[in-house]
C-alpha cells in the first residue's frame, strides 16, 4: 500500500459532525501528494467557510495523516476554490445521505 493510500485510510476514519459519512467519501480531500516518502501535502476544504469544525477537522486530518509510518511532516492547506458541492460527493456517499 502507498503512503498516499495508507494517509487516505486514516482520513477515511475522520467523519464530518454533521453528517455520517467521512470526509473522503464526502470529496472535502482535494489533493493528496507524498514527497520522498515522509512528507505529505493536502489541499482540502470544508462544507461551509464557517463550518463549526474550521477549526478542528483540518488538524485532526493533519493528525491523521501523521499516523503513517514514515510521514515526519504535512503540510495541509485548507482551499475554498473550487468551492464544495454535493456533486464531489461519491456515490457512496449520496446513498448513505440519500441523494
Amino acid at each position: 500500500m502507498s503512503k498516499k493510500e495508507q494517509i487516505i485510510k486514516e482520513i477515511r476514519k475522520i467523519y464530518d459532525p454533521e453528517l455520517p459519512v467521512n470526509i473522503y467519501e464526502l470529496g472535502l480531500i482535494y489533493d493528496i501528494q507524498v514527497e520522498n516518502e515522509k512528507s505529505a501535502k493536502i489541499k482540502m476544504t470544508l462544507t461551509t467557510p464557517n463550518c463549526p469544525v474550521a477549526e478542528s477537522l483540518p488538524k485532526e486530518v493533519k493528525e491523521g495523516a501523521m499516523q503513517v509510518e514514515g510521514i515526519e511532516e504535512v503540510d495541509l492547506e485548507l482551499v475554498w476554490d473550487p468551492p464544495w458541492t454535493k456533486d464531489m460527493m461519491s456515490e457512496s456517499a449520496k446513498l448513505e445521505l440519500n441523494l
